[in-house]
């Protein structure tokens, strides 16, 4: 494809555009047929920024995004399956491999003194004043103080029924 405003290149004899400082062809100057050195006019234009080391980390990672994201999926599978190893030798020595044995050959209590038995009941005194509906139950226990009979005013009261 020709360009317009043609020039030719010296050194390769192509047609070019009168502007170019550089043969697309050949890489040289168009004028004067001599190699020039490409990536410095390059960056002579364009002037790449100086970048700090954390910056040039930063874009290492963005570039390689995916090898970043496999790698630390590879690093973390890995710390949870050590965990999970540790885990599993942990749990196999804490362990014994014989069989189970029932509970109640390890707490047979068949043997031992009656000290753990149930103690009886105290025989129950009923306080009875005449009428069932408003018959009372306490337990006496040794000390215990016998409570206040209860005063006229609330007995005209229908007092509260309980069932024992």
């Amino acid at each position: 494809m020709e360009m317009s405003s043609g020039a030719v290149c010296v050194a390769c004899k192509h047609t070019i555009d009168a502007v170019a400082r550089v043969c697309p062809y050949c890489g040289a100057n168009p004028a004067t047929g001599e190699k020039l050195d490409t990536q410095a006019i390059v960056q002579e234009i364009f002037k790449p920024k100086q970048m700090t080391r954390s910056e040039s980390v930063i874009e290492y990672a963005r570039s390689r995004q995916g090898f970043v994201i496999a790698g630390g999926l590879a690093i973390a599978f890995l710390i949870l399956a050590g965990l999970h190893q540790i885990a599993t030798n942990l749990n196999a020595s804490a362990a014994a491999n014989s069989q189970a044995v029932p509970l109640s050959d390890v707490a047979d209590l068949s043997n031992q003194p009656q000290d753990n038995q149930p103690i009886p009941m105290p025989p129950l005194d009923f306080q009875y004043d005449g009428h069932p509906q408003t018959m009372r139950t306490y337990i006496v226990e040794p000390g215990a103080v016998a409570p206040a009979p209860p005063t006229p005013a609330t007995t005209s009261a229908a007092p509260p029924q309980t069932t024992h």
